[in-house]
């Protein structure tokens, strides 16, 4: 397993809201854009109304993981920027990362696999 690849810089995740294509469902939204890369880098985003830093810190080490599952699996070439909702604070693992599947395959970056 590579290490996770991320948007660092302001403009970087600029460039993705205002160009990416964007999907959303009740617990994230992600926006989509082609980086020119062999890789993909991720960016996420969570803001305060979502909890207290040890809930977004939560929330974010959960968005990770949940795109360390199926970071083998997606296309290459793609910068992805994760904003949690409100909801996302309540929410476990397993339905951040069904949320995270749900707008990969969405964005036809992930193969629709049982």
């Amino acid at each position: 397993m590579s290490k996770l690849v991320t948007l660092r810089k302001n403009s970087e995740f600029s460039r993705v809201y205002g160009r990416g294509k964007s999907r959303a469902n009740p617990m994230l939204i992600m926006y989509v854009h082609k980086n020119g890369k062999d890789y993909n880098r991720i960016g996420i985003s969570v803001n305060r109304k979502v909890g207290k830093s040890v809930v977004r810190n939560r929330v974010k080490r959960l968005i990770k993981e949940a795109y360390r599952k199926y970071a083998d699996r997606i296309d290459k070439g793609y910068d992805l920027v994760v904003v949690a909702r409100s909801d996302t604070a309540n929410a476990g693992y397993h339905d951040i990362e069904m949320w995270m599947k749900n707008l990969l395959i969405r964005h036809k970056l992930l193969e629709k696999r049982d």
